[in-house]
C-alpha cells in the first residue's frame, strides 16, 4: 500500500496473529521503554494519534497506536451488515488489546489511552485487567460504568424524537441500520467533500458548538444537541453535515487536518467502507454489548483514571449524567477531567500539544 505520511519518529508496521488478525500499527519511542496503547475511534484511524506521538516518545515512552478491528490496514475481520458481530462485541475489543500486548512481548502496558469509541474500550481494558492496564486515560467519551442488571424503564425516547418539529433521531441508532454504511461509502457530495465538513462539523472550528450539560435522556434535551448528533429524522449523515461544509479560506487554514493529511482518512475509508467501525455502534444499540457487560454490573475502575476532551465537544454531554458518574461512581481514583480549549471532538488532533501535556502529567505523577 502507499506508505503513509507519517511525522519524523513515527514507524509503520504489521503484527500477525493478534486474535485473529494481522495488525496494522504505529509506533513510537523505543522498544523496552514504558509503553502506551493509543485507540482511535470513528471515524478515525491510528493515524489520529500522529501529533501526540513523538510528543509522549519525547517523554520516553514506547508509543503504540493500532488500526483497531473493522479499520484502517488491519485485516483478518469482515464486517458485511449479516454477518455475526460477536468479533466486534466490546470484551472482543478487549481481547484485540490483550492479544497486542503479548504480541509486543509485554506482560504489562503503562497506560491504555482511548479516544471516542477507543475511550471505552481503554475504559473496559482497565475494569477488565488492571494488571495488564494500570493507568487509563480516557478522551471524548466518558465512562458511566457497566450496564445495571435491571436498568430502569425509559420513556421511548426514539419516538418522541421522531414527533418532535423539526423530527429528529439519534446518530447512534441510524449507524445501525442497513442503508448507514453504503449512505457514507458514496455520498453525493464525495467521501473527501463528506469528511471535511464531518471532522469541521464536530470540531472547535465550527463556532456552533456550545456544549453544555443536558438534564435527561428526553427528546427534547437530546434535540438541543447538532444535527451531527441528533440528526434530521430523513437525513444520511452526509446530507445532516452537508450544510456545515467549511469555506476555502476555512480549509486553507486548518493546520490539525490540512488536505495532505484528510486524504489519508479518504483513501483508506474508500478501500474498507464504513461497515467496520458501525459493527460497534451496532453491538451498543442491539443490546449485544450489554448481554455480556451486565457480568460486570457495580464494579468500578480501580486504577488511576483522568478524562480529556474538548472544551467546544459535545461528546462529554451526549449521555446526560454520563460525566459526573465517571468521576463520582465508576472511577475508584479518579485523577481530573480537563476540557481543553480551541477543541472540539477531536482533541489529539485539535490540541496535540496541552493533550500530551496532560497525558504526560498523568503518567509521570
Amino acid at each position: 500500500m502507499t506508505p503513509l505520511p507519517l511525522p519524523p519518529g513515527i514507524r509503520s508496521r504489521i503484527i500477525p496473529r493478534v486474535n485473529g488478525l494481522s495488525m496494522h500499527v504505529l509506533e513510537a519511542g523505543e522498544a523496552g521503554r514504558p509503553c502506551l496503547l493509543l485507540l482511535h475511534g470513528f471515524p478515525e484511524l491510528a493515524f489520529s494519534w500522529r501529533h501526540v506521538m513523538p510528543r509522549l516518545a519525547a517523554a520516553g515512552y514506547h508509543v503504540v497506536a493500532p488500526d483497531q478491528r473493522g479499520y484502517g490496514r488491519t485485516t483478518g475481520w469482515t464486517a458485511e451488515y449479516d454477518a455475526p458481530l460477536a468479533p466486534f462485541t466490546m470484551l472482543n475489543f478487549v481481547r484485540d488489546a490483550l492479544a497486542l500486548v503479548e504480541a509486543l512481548g509485554l506482560a504489562r502496558v503503562h497506560a491504555v489511552i482511548g479516544h471516542d469509541y477507543g475511550s471505552p474500550v481503554a475504559a473496559w481494558c482497565a475494569l477488565v485487567r488492571p494488571d495488564i492496564f494500570p493507568r487509563v486515560a480516557l478522551m471524548s467519551s466518558p465512562f458511566a460504568g457497566p450496564p445495571s442488571r435491571m436498568p430502569a424503564p425509559q420513556e421511548d425516547v426514539h419516538a418522541a424524537m421522531a414527533a418532535l418539529t423539526p423530527p429528529r433521531k439519534h446518530y447512534q441508532w441510524y449507524y445501525a441500520t442497513r442503508p448507514a454504511a453504503a449512505d457514507m461509502n458514496n455520498p453525493p457530495q464525495g467521501l473527501h467533500a463528506f469528511l471535511r465538513a464531518y471532522y469541521h462539523h464536530k470540531s472547535a472550528d465550527w463556532a456552533g458548538n456550545t456544549p453544555h450539560p443536558l438534564k435527561g435522556w428526553t427528546a427534547t434535551e437530546l434535540a438541543k444537541m447538532p444535527d451531527y448528533y441528533i440528526m434530521p429524522l430523513r437525513a444520511t449523515m452526509p446530507e445532516a453535515v452537508d450544510p456545515f461544509m467549511p469555506s476555502q479560506a476555512e480549509i486553507a487554514a486548518n493546520t490539525w487536518l490540512p488536505e495532505r493529511d484528510l486524504a489519508v482518512y479518504v483513501a483508506e475509508y474508500t478501500r474498507t467502507g464504513f461497515q467496520g467501525g458501525l459493527q460497534s455502534y451496532r453491538c451498543n444499540t442491539g443490546g449485544a454489548n450489554a448481554a455480556e457487560l451486565t457480568l460486570f454490573s457495580g464494579r468500578r475502575i480501580e486504577v488511576p483514571a483522568l478524562f480529556i476532551s474538548g472544551a467546544a465537544d459535545w461528546g462529554t454531554f451526549q449521555f446526560p449524567g454520563a460525566f459526573t458518574r465517571m468521576q463520582d461512581v465508576a472511577c475508584a481514583d479518579f485523577r481530573g477531567a480537563h476540557l481543553v480549549p480551541g477543541a472540539g471532538h477531536w482533541v489529539q488532533q485539535e490540541q496535540p500539544q496541552r493533550t500530551a501535556e496532560l497525558l504526560i502529567g498523568f503518567l509521570q505523577s
